[in-house]
């Protein structure tokens, strides 16, 4: 996974950013405002451009990747980035006000997405809220055969009930929505969400 990221960092950090995602960012901002939220971490922060977004509106921004060749286009931002697994988050417990995480989680087997998120609760603040934005709406999981990425990419993918199932054992739910992503309503959508760690843990 580090390696096709790797190869991809330039491409994915000229690419025009699609409208939809424009939207998700501003639903969240409006969030963290109504939160007085002041720190914020993005994990599979790819090159750059959401922390870097968040960091203009306001927010001190982390952002973590696997990929070394994304963190330092981060750096090139003057991001605060490092080289970091989603899955082990090397960060103090109530680190963070907010966690963002768009894309990423989706390359996590579904057997080790409960730790992830568990994970992700422990360095989010009580009361901290968490975006979390995958593709889904179907239920996969594996190597993508037609990915043009080398080498190919894993993928797994959640129905709507299930995906909601699997945050709801670790946050609770503020938003769950669905954004589609072809005019003819096929599968796979985006699923996004804004999820909150309980205020009194």
């Amino acid at each position: 996974m580090k390696l096709s990221y790797d190869r991809h960092a330039e491409e994915r950090d000229t690419g025009k950013l699609q409208d939809w995602k424009t939207i998700e960012r501003e639903r969240f901002v409006r969030a963290l405002r109504e939160a007085k939220a002041e720190t914020l971490l993005e994990v599979g922060a790819g090159p750059g451009r959401d922390s870097l977004f968040f960091k203009d509106a306001g927010f001190r921004a982390t952002s973590v990747d696997l990929s070394p060749e994304m963190v330092r286009l981060c750096r090139d931002k003057g991001l605060d980035a490092y080289e970091m697994d989603m899955s082990d988050l090397r960060f103090p417990d109530a680190a963070f006000d907010a966690v963002y995480a768009l894309n990423c989680l989706l390359h996590i087997p579904k057997a080790e997405l409960e730790h992830t998120l568990r994970g992700i609760r422990r360095v989010l603040k009580p009361g901290g809220l968490f975006y979390m934005g995958v593709y889904g709406g179907v239920d996969s999981e594996g190597v993508w055969e037609q990915d043009e990425y080398e080498p190919k990419r894993f993928f797994a993918m959640y129905e709507d009930d299930a995906m909601r199932e699997a945050v709801k054992r670790v946050f609770d739910v503020s938003y769950f929505g669905v954004v589609k992503l072809s005019e003819t309503g096929r599968q796979p959508h985006f699923q996004s969400m804004i999820l909150r760690k309980s205020a009194d843990v």
